[in-house]
This record gives structure tokens, sequence and C-alpha cells, in this order.
């Protein structure tokens, strides 16, 4: 009897003593005796990674090794004969605690998880919704289709620090984390004055005055309505080009003033493409002949060439967009350095000559060319993997592979590597490696069946190039084996261009406004821009003022500029006055944020993932149409407008559309 007794008070200490013994605040000071320790009297429990006052724990540590293997009073085992208090509904609360430590040390080995995975898994054990899951799968699939959405992308990266939802009224702190509005007001309130999160220290201006991230906002805005919205399929739309009163073959006016084609008018557009048509040209796309453009096919000029959309541009030797890739080139001889081998061939890029005035046929180099413009388009296209068509011209001398006369369809090629080097004529040219991989045979070779996918040839002047750049992922236009053929291994580019189209189930003419609207997470991306480039941010920062720059484009706005500024007066040395810095969209200065630029990371991760899942195709594309009859054109002296309600209502479908 005695020797039970002796058992139950034990017990009972042990409870009141697990009751008297506190943990360390946020703060890192301990609630027990409310002072802070410094690092060495503090102990972090193995489990729950809590930190503890060793001074104020009922039993000392035994040994040095004992404390890495250290547990906590609440995630120790309590006494067998003392039964835990349910916890509200929860299933989890009435499994045992040593299960439950089990748990969490099952996470806390978990090598393939990161640490705030396990935080977040942690969490959702204690709370019960880890267990849920486990015993309704269905619904943990739910889940996980879920987390596709944008609005899961946004609520994984951007959640408050105190109430862990997505911040209403977002606030930015200069070290880069968001909390809404109300948390920071209440958390500054306590006379807090560094951040949450990672104890910077938060200016005392912004402190006082903090500042909504319109960014944020809008981002926020539109991930939500766009999950409330049910999306469609894109409508199918059969591109028409309108030019009947065009003649069948380009010719020249009589207003030119010289022989040759300097002013001539440009004949119909056979082909049903738009301009930035990526790719080969189809049968579909062929309504004279049904066959589409065929390689070894060859017109008389370029005029003739654009009719048939191999290349477009009249005068120009690359067609494409910065910001979308190239969509053709022609093979003339602009440039000494060219280098022609039939399968593959070396192509310099545009720029690096004085063409104004008389000059405009002028061959010499006088700068050095860059990545920009049309070259940036063949940069796009060499890192995408797109097709890009070729079309080869009689005026390129010195290739055995050029034709007689006039220009040739020689087919699809695509870019492998770009660089620069310095060229023959002493200045720098943008150099690219183009590899033929098309599915019909070169009009060169006897060849019956077309490409195979080849290596790449060895390039001497690779050694002394700089700025290569080269495709490291997937290739967009790349050889099927199952197919044994060439063909796009993702979707291809949706054109920009505005086109008429015509419906052919009802006759309709139809003015498509916008040939593409992006995906919701292409235009969630679109939001994220930086206000001085207007390109999607890379190295995200977000000023005090609530600004968002890439650092580079900051940083290089105040270039040259230091911080104090020297003075004199007559001879005598005064003391340093501070530059002011205003930020680049507002009277705020920012001269101290200047000094220590934190990159916003959260707002970096979810740039990072919404690029991510656009290159894996997941982004939807719909065409946004405003249908005009044709019968309705020209009555009342109207040019072929909508009455203003239709107007009114294509527009709102069109906003949806948008937003799905």
């Amino acid at each position: 009897m005695m020797e039970d007794d002796a058992k139950r008070q034990l017990k009972a200490t042990n409870i009141m003593a697990n009751k008297t013994q506190l943990p360390c605040d946020g703060d890192g000071i301990c609630m027990l005796c409310k002072a802070k320790p410094s690092d060495l009297e503090t102990i972090t429990c193995k489990t729950c990674v809590t930190p503890w006052h060793v001074d104020c724990l009922s039993s000392p540590l035994e040994t040095l090794a004992s404390t890495l293997q250290w547990d906590c009073p609440d995630c120790s085992s309590p006494p067998e004969d003392v039964p835990l208090p349910p916890l509200g509904n929860n299933p989890l609360p009435t499994t045992p605690s040593s299960d439950l430590v089990a748990a969490i040390r099952a996470i806390e080995a978990d090598v393939s998880l990161t640490d705030r995975e396990k935080a977040k898994k942690r969490q959702e054990l204690l709370s019960g919704k880890l267990q849920s899951d486990k015993d309704d799968p269905d619904a943990n699939k739910e889940k996980k289709k879920k987390g596709d959405d944008v609005l899961d992308l946004l609520d994984e990266r951007l959640n408050c620090s105190f109430c862990m939802q997505l911040p209403e009224r977002p606030v930015t702190t200069p070290c880069g984390h968001n909390f809404c509005l109300k948390c920071f007001q209440k958390w500054i309130g306590q006379g807090k004055n560094t951040c949450a999160k990672c104890r910077c220290v938060i200016p005392s201006k912004m402190a006082s005055q903090p500042r909504i991230n319109s960014t944020l906002v809008v981002a926020i805005r539109m991930a939500k309505l766009s999950k409330s919205l049910v999306s469609g399929g894109p409508q199918k739309v059969y591109h028409f080009v309108h030019n009947q009163n065009r003649p069948d073959k380009a010719y020249t006016t009589d207003r030119a003033q010289r022989n040759g084609k300097a002013n001539a008018a440009s004949g119909k557009i056979f082909v049903t493409i738009p301009s930035d048509h990526f790719g080969p040209i189809p049968a579909e796309n062929d309504p004279e002949r049904n066959q589409g453009v065929l390689v070894g096919e060859c017109w008389e000029d370029r005029l003739e060439c654009r009719q048939w959309g191999a290349h477009f541009p009249h005068v120009a030797g690359i067609a494409g967009q910065s910001n979308n890739g190239a969509q053709s080139v022609v093979l003339s001889g602009g440039y000494q350095d060219d280098e022609d081998h039939g399968e593959w061939f070396l192509y310099t890029g545009s720029g690096g000559r004085d063409l104004s005035g008389n000059k405009r046929t002028s061959k010499d180099q006088s700068f050095d060319q860059k990545f920009e413009k049309s070259n940036q388009a063949l940069q796009v296209s060499c890192l995408k993997g797109y097709p890009v068509r070729v079309v080869r011209s009689h005026k390129e001398k010195r290739s055995s592979y050029a034709p007689e006369k006039g220009l040739r369809y020689d087919g699809i090629y695509r870019i492998e590597k770009c660089w620069r080097k310095v060229g023959i004529q002493g200045f720098k040219v943008c150099r690219y490696l183009f590899v033929r991989c098309d599915n019909e045979p070169a009009p060169w070779t006897s060849d019956e069946h077309g490409d195979r996918p080849r290596p790449l040839p060895k390039i001497s002047e690779l050694k002394k190039a700089t700025d290569i750049t080269e495709r490291k992922g997937g290739s967009s236009w790349d050889f099927d084996e199952s197919d044994s053929r060439w063909k796009w291994s993702t979707a291809p580019p949706t054109s920009k261009r505005p086109v008429e189209a015509e419906d052919s189930a009802s006759g309709k003419r139809r003015k498509i406004r916008q040939s593409r609207n992006m995906g919701v997470r292409e235009r969630l991306l679109k939001e994220f821009s930086c206000r001085i480039c207007r390109e999607v941010m890379s190295l995200p920062i977000t000023t005090p003022c609530a600004h968002n720059f890439c650092k580079p484009c900051l940083e290089g706005v105040f270039v040259g500029k230091t911080f104090l500024r020297e003075r004199s007066s007559g001879g005598r040395a005064l003391r340093s006055q501070k530059n002011v810095m205003n930020c680049p969209c507002c009277p705020t200065d920012i001269s101290d944020f200047l000094q220590n630029i934190q990159v916003n990371r959260e707002l970096l991760d979810v740039i990072e993932s919404l690029k991510s899942k656009i290159e894996d195709g997941d982004a939807s594309e719909k065409l946004c149409e405003e249908v005009i009859d044709e019968e309705e054109e020209g009555k009342d002296g109207s040019t072929g407008n909508e009455s203003s309600s239709s107007v009114e209502t294509t527009r709102k479908r069109a906003k949806v559309d948008d937003l799905e």
C-alpha cells in the first residue's frame, strides 16, 4: 500500500511539474520568469521545435549529449493512468499522446520534406486536418486537384504570417514579407518595430503610415474571380483573309520614280494565317490549292513570297517579335559572316550598320550588334525551341544551296545555340546555329524522307564567343519517335495579330479585336510587372511606399549617386548632407531602403511558379471575338460597328472570357 501511495504521489508531482513549466514566447522571453535568456541558456525540443529556458526546467539535463535528443514536457509521454481530456469534436485528441508524438517525429524524419512543409504538416496534424484527410481519401484527391488552381498557388506563398490567410488589404514590409493591414497595425500597436517573420527593423514612417501593395490586391482579386467563374473550352475560329480587291500579283504603281518595286502594291494573301504564325503552313490554311506551302516552292521576289506567308516582311530578313520569337528568316547574303552548309547554317543577326539618309544599302558595319529587337526574337525562339521557316534568296552568291533566281522555301529549321563574337569587319555580331528539322526532304537531296535528329556540328568560333545562349529544357518543336515525325510537343503559340474570321456554319463574318486572350496564369504573371522596364520582375523588390520593381532596374536608376553629399563654403568644410533619393513612382525618399535592398522572396516564388505552369502548357487560352454581321455593314452610314448595347454586351463577355 505504501508503494502504491508513493507512485501516485510521484505521478501527481510530475503532472504538477508539467503544468508549472512554460516555454519561451515568440519574442524569446521565458513565460515563467519573464526574462529573456541568452542562446546558451536556451534549449530546443527536438519534436515541437519550441525554445525553453534551461534554468526554469524542473528536471535539469544530465549530460551535454542529452540536449540533442531532448523532449520538452509537452511532448514527453504523460503517465499511463492520466487520461487526456477531449478537445472539441476533433477525432485526433482521442488518440493517445504517444501516437501524436510519434506522428510528429515521423514528419521530422521525412527527408523528402522541406522545413516549411514539415511545419505545415505539424500544424495540420495538431489541428486534425491531416487525420481527416486520411479518413476521407476522396476529399484529399479533390484537394490535390484544387492545388493546381491559381488561388491555391497564391494561398501557399502569400499568406499573412499572423492569420495564415490571403492578406486582406496586403501590406509588404521592405524585407519582403506580406501581412494584412489590420494584423500589421495590431502588431505595431503592441510596440513591436520589427518584422514578425524575420525580425528586420521596420522603418518608422512605414510603421506609422503603412501603404497597401496594389499589385497584390489586383493579383488576389483576379485569382479569386477566376475561381468563382466557370471556365469553358476555347472557341473554334476559322481565319479568313478579306483581300479580294487586291491583285493576284504585286505590281509597280504609276507613281514609282524608278524601275523595280520600291512603290509596289501588295497582292492577295493566299494563305489564311496571321503574320505571326509559327511553323509550317498546312493544307487547311491554303484554301486556293489545299496543299499548303511545300518545301521547294519558288517565287520571283519577296512580295510574292509574302503572298504565300513564307516570310511576310518586304525588306527585313527576320520576321519576329522580341517578346514572342521569330517565325521566319531569309538568307540573302547581307553579312559577310554567314556560313551555309545546307542542313545547318550560321546566321548573322540584324543591326550594326548605319542606314540613315542615303546609306540605306550600306553593308559596312559601324557598331556592335546586341540581342535586342529582331535579334532578341531569334534568341527567344532558341530558348523555346520554336520552328523557324527558312527562305533562301539568289542574292546569297557564296552559298552552294541558294537558288539560281528568285526565292525558295527550304523548310523548317530550329535554332540550337546563339552567341556573340567579333565579326570580319571588327565589330561584334549576333550569331545563330540553325539546324534543319522538317518532315519533307530538302530541295538539294534525293532522299524520300525528311530529317532525323542529328548531332550538332562543331563550331570553332565558340571558343572566343561571349553571351552564349543554349536551350536547357525541352523543345516546343521536337521529333516524336512513335510517329517518326517532327511536330509540336507543346501547344503552339497563339496569334496576337488582329485578323478577320468567317464562321463556316452561319456564314457571318467576324472581326477579332484581339486574336488571343491570355490564360489567367499568364494574365496574373503580367500583373507582376516592373514599374520601370514594364517586364515581369526578375528579383522583385517592394519599397516602403509599396511600389514593386526589378532589383537591377531600381539600382540602375540611382547608379553613380552617393548617399552622402560633401559640402564646402569658402574653403570651410561643412557637415555632409544626406542625398534625397525619391522613388521612381512617388516623392517618397527611399535612400535608407537602397542601402540594404531585400528581394521579396515570397513574390519571387509566385512568379517562378507561374512561369513554370505556363511553360508546361497549363494556361488556358481563349479567343475574344466581336461579331459583326456582314449585312449590317454600311447601313445608316455606319462603318460596320455594332450598336452600343450590343458592343457593351460583347465587352462584358470579353471580360468574363479574359478571367476564364
